[in-house]
């Protein structure tokens, strides 16, 4: 542990040199890649201290970052400067996590799943995952009305 925390202050900017929130996010582990990273910059889902920031714009040591992904808002408080991603029990340790809970799985699974090997679906059931479908709000678009196309 000891040297992954060297490898982390080796990671993080000299004195005086800051870190572009985009390349933040991506060295501890918020998100995947860093282009997913200035993305969600870019489309407005990353607010630093509550506004909206730029791919480029420069994170400091105490600042609050909101970050919306993966249908789940992550609020996390800077602790700890990196600009090169390191490991997962590292990366926990460069930030002060304040998130809400993530829903539970039963919550968020999909209507409709059928079982592995159990075929073609018949008629009746097709309509029954329809109709389950259309009680989410998850209902087809489109199609011509009345042939099930």
């Amino acid at each position: 542990m000891a040297a992954a925390l060297a490898a982390a202050q080796a990671a993080g900017p000299k004195s005086g040199e800051t870190v572009r929130i985009d390349s933040w996010i991506w060295a501890v582990r918020l998100v995947k890649t860093r282009s997913t990273g200035a993305t969600a910059c870019r489309g407005g889902h990353v607010r630093v201290n509550g506004e909206r920031v730029k791919p480029a714009h420069s994170v400091r040591v105490g600042d609050e970052v909101r970050l919306r992904h993966e249908g789940r808002e992550r609020v996390v408080v800077v602790k700890r400067l990196i600009r090169k991603r390191v490991g997962a029990p590292v990366a926990v340790q460069c930030y002060v996590d304040n998130s809400p809970p993530p829903p539970p799985r039963e919550a968020v699974a999909p209507a409709g799943i059928r079982d592995r090997g159990a075929g073609r679906p018949t008629k009746r059931d097709r309509r029954e995952l329809e109709r389950l479908r259309a009680l989410k709000g998850l209902s087809k678009p489109g199609g011509r009305p009345g042939t099930g196309r």
